[in-house]
């Protein structure tokens, strides 16, 4: 797929454990885990903006586009 997710990167560069996101954003720890794996067919925007909050990022931080 060409949507690549960093959510990894975010989260390492922000110090965060898979642990304390779900917390802040308020979403179960294996639906965080699909979509930091990629395996995630598509994201909710309220997903994606609670996600952006905790991170303190860009959506562009996050997916990636590659060709």
């Amino acid at each position: 797929m060409p949507i690549i997710v960093n959510l990894d990167v975010m989260m390492a560069k922000r110090k965060m454990s898979l642990n304390e996101l779900s917390e802040k954003v308020d979403i179960t720890l294996s639906n965080l885990s699909i979509l930091k794996t990629g395996k995630a067919k598509a994201i909710r925007f309220s997903t994606l903006e609670a996600i952006c909050k905790a991170l303190d990022c860009q959506p562009a931080d996050i997916l990636e586009f590659r060709t």
